[in-house]
């Protein structure tokens, strides 16, 4: 009589533990990858891409308008001082001249006849048949035909300048880098012709963001390496001093040019890429804490937004998060300015999946920075 009992008890607590919750499940213990954090040297050297370009470019254009008839100079060509490089109709100009010219024998004419009837009026005063008022009214109008002569002479110069200004000649020995007017345009006074770069010292001229600007210091020495290579005589790389900071930044890709002297008898082409290595400036900081982008995370604390690291405790193998404040970047890793001191263990991998006060094991292979 108890076996039935004994089946309902049994029956009973298999039903209970059938409506029961299952048991919470333990979060996992992950394995995380560690890196010892330490003072490892900042890279005290930055890579640009550069051009070179000669020391000084002429945009050369006529000083007069008009109409281009001639232009010898052609894209690459080396000109010597003085070449002619292009030439206006100067028919118009020849004619002006002609005229001016024409001014000054008016001139002429009115002066010397001014002074013949002063001489005469002159002479009629010896004899007492004229005042001395005639002699002073004969003396103003010789002072003015003078100076209107005077005057004629400068303008005729001006107008004999301006048909010469018809001819663009080189203002120095050197390549044509580029023809902006062809043979038949009418171009206005002071408008681009040619551009002419002038034989002499070479620049490197490269850009650099504004995070990038304040190591950047006039006199500043620089390496140089040609992608073509080095010209022949010359040491790999060349040495170079920067020679100019620009003040403003682009307006269309935000950066800022940087002009690079080479060394006087550096003979490198017009125009080769080449790649600058820019030593760092004295009193930049030589050591500092480097982590890689996957160490950090992003760390929200009230209104603002940082950085952050997952720290590693020892004793209790847990990590807790730890705000630092990034300087800035140096290659692939990250410069901490502050927050972390040498010696501590950061998880250098896998930030993403961690919380507060999470048990970790250490994974094989943990690294030193």
């Amino acid at each position: 009589m108890k076996t039935p009992h004994f089946v309902w008890i049994m029956t009973a607590t298999l039903a209970l533990a059938a409506c029961s919750p299952p048991p919470a499940a333990t979060e996992p213990i992950r394995s995380v990858k560690l890196m010892t954090v330490g003072a490892s040297a900042v890279g005290a050297q930055a890579e640009y891409a550069g051009e070179v370009r000669a020391r000084t470019e002429s945009r050369l254009g006529f000083r007069v308008g008009g109409k281009l008839v001639q232009r010898p100079a052609q894209v690459g060509q080396r000109v010597a001082a003085g070449a002619l490089l292009a030439q206006l109709d100067g028919q118009d100009l020849a004619l002006s001249s002609q005229a001016a010219q024409a001014q000054v024998s008016a001139a002429q004419t009115q002066r010397d006849l001014a002074a013949a009837d002063l001489k005469r009026y002159q002479d009629l005063l010896a004899q007492g048949f004229v005042s001395g008022a005639e002699i002073e009214r004969r003396q103003a109008t010789l002072q003015s035909a003078e100076a209107t002569l005077r005057q004629a002479r400068a303008q005729g110069a001006v107008q004999g300048n301006q048909a010469g200004y018809a001819r663009l000649l080189a203002n120095g020995a050197g390549v044509v880098l580029a023809v902006d007017a062809e043979v038949g345009q009418v171009v206005a006074a002071g408008t681009p012709v040619v551009r002419l770069a002038l034989d002499g010292p070479r620049d490197v001229v490269f850009a650099v963001p504004e995070d990038r600007l304040a190591s950047l210091r006039t006199g500043q020495a620089a390496q140089v390496r040609l992608w073509a290579g080095a010209p022949a005589g010359a040491a790999v790389p060349l040495a170079a001093v920067v020679r100019e900071v620009a003040a403003s930044a682009d307006p269309v890709t935000r950066t800022y040019q940087v002009k690079l002297a080479l060394s006087g008898d550096a003979s490198v082409p017009l125009g080769a890429t080449a790649y600058v290595t820019l030593a760092a400036p004295a009193g930049a900081p030589g050591a500092a804490i480097k982590l890689p982008t996957s160490a950090l995370m992003r760390s929200e604390t009230g209104d603002r937004s940082g950085s952050a690291v997952w720290v590693f405790d020892a004793a209790t193998s847990t990590v807790q998060p730890r705000e630092v404040v990034v300087a800035g970047a140096d290659g692939n890793d990250l410069v901490i300015a502050s927050g972390l001191q040498p010696g501590d263990e950061v998880v250098a991998a896998g930030v993403h999946v961690l919380s507060p006060g999470q048990k970790v094991t250490r994974f094989a292979g943990a690294a030193t920075q």
